[in-house]
């Protein structure tokens, strides 16, 4: 776990990529048989030339935390629509188009947060500027907030029990 106060190890990230991407496809080979339907589009998706830009643009946009800018350097987005309600890491022209559109997320005493996913049903994570996510307490931009997770890396973590059904 991430200690609060340490930065995200884009090493870290890598790995959990891997072990995510591993556990993902063992989960999806019996999936049509566990749940009588075809899973949707499940992937981490690794970040390339062309998300590193966009990452450069949203930083640019905005003074987003730096375990974000860690999180897309090594990662473009993650889709997981069959883990519980599902999950979605936006990338990062998603997360600079919706700050063009509604600007960054006031919680409590916290700098500004940026939204950077949601889940299946509507509810948006944030990272605040002391690197906690929050995640809505509606589907809204607007309403309340709620701590989910001391950091992006607990929050990842979160996720990564899910697909393998620990949490």
């Amino acid at each position: 776990m991430n200690v609060s106060g340490e930065r995200l190890d884009s090493e870290w990230v890598r790995g959990w990529c891997e072990q995510t991407s591993a556990e993902l496809a063992v989960l999806m080979s019996s999936f049509l048989k566990t749940h009588g339907f075809p899973p949707g589009e499940n992937a981490v998706i690794l970040a390339t030339d062309e998300s590193h830009r966009a990452t450069d643009e949203l930083v640019d946009l905005t003074p987003i935390p730096s375990d974000l800018t860690t999180l897309y350097w090594v990662v473009s987005e993650v889709s997981l629509p069959d883990i519980e309600h599902g999950y979605f890491v936006h990338p990062a022209s998603t997360v600079a188009e919706h700050f063009r559109e509604y600007g960054s997320v006031q919680i409590d005493d916290e700098p500004p947060a940026i939204v950077f996913a949601s889940d299946g049903g509507g509810h948006l994570f944030a990272v605040a500027g002391s690197g906690q996510v929050w995640k809505s307490t509606t589907a809204s931009w607007f309403d309340d907030f709620a701590v989910v997770a001391a950091s992006i890396q607990e929050f990842l973590e979160q996720i990564g029990r899910r697909v393998v059904g620990q949490d």
